[in-house]
């Protein structure tokens, strides 16, 4: 699978928790997710915090105690929304392709919540997402694997 394929699979099932998921579908759409978190925050946060830290460091050595904190910039504020809001609306499709890819796995989607646990349950579930799916059918669907492969004699 492609990456823009794979991509264009997630949100094409974007509250789908049924079916499985290949590896190639998950990494590429986790990969595209990354690299647009990063540059939105780099663009868009970055600039306002290092504002924001040269404004309070600037206060913190005029030695005036009486002298108020200086305020959050516009800039920082709004790069927090956009970027909260680009998380959220990719929330589901998200924890969709995660389900999806423990099926794959022969696991219970429940498992994402395995995520939860600090720095265990993430490397858990990371060394699950590598793994190879279950070939052939399994009781989450019919192996997407096999489905993309011309039939040999």
């Amino acid at each position: 699978m492609s990456f823009i394929e794979s991509i264009r699979t997630v949100l094409s099932k974007y509250a789908v928790f049924s079916g499985r998921a290949r590896r190639s579908e998950y990494w590429w759409y986790t990969l595209a997710y990354a690299i647009v978190s990063a540059v939105l925050y780099a663009v868009l946060v970055l600039p306002g915090y290092t504002a924001y830290l040269t404004a309070t460091m600037e206060w913190s050595m005029a030695g005036d105690p009486a002298a108020p904190l200086p305020a959050m910039p516009g800039s920082l504020m709004v790069g927090y929304a956009v970027t909260s809001i680009f998380a959220l609306a990719l929330l589901l499709p998200s924890l969709g392709v995660t389900v999806r890819r423990l099926h794959d796995t022969g696991r219970s989607g429940f498992w994402v919540f395995l995520g939860l646990v600090p720095v265990v349950g993430a490397i858990i579930l990371i060394v699950w997402e590598a793994t190879a799916g279950t070939p052939g059918p399994n009781q989450y669907g019919p192996d997407p694997k096999a489905a993309q492969q011309p039939a040999t004699v």
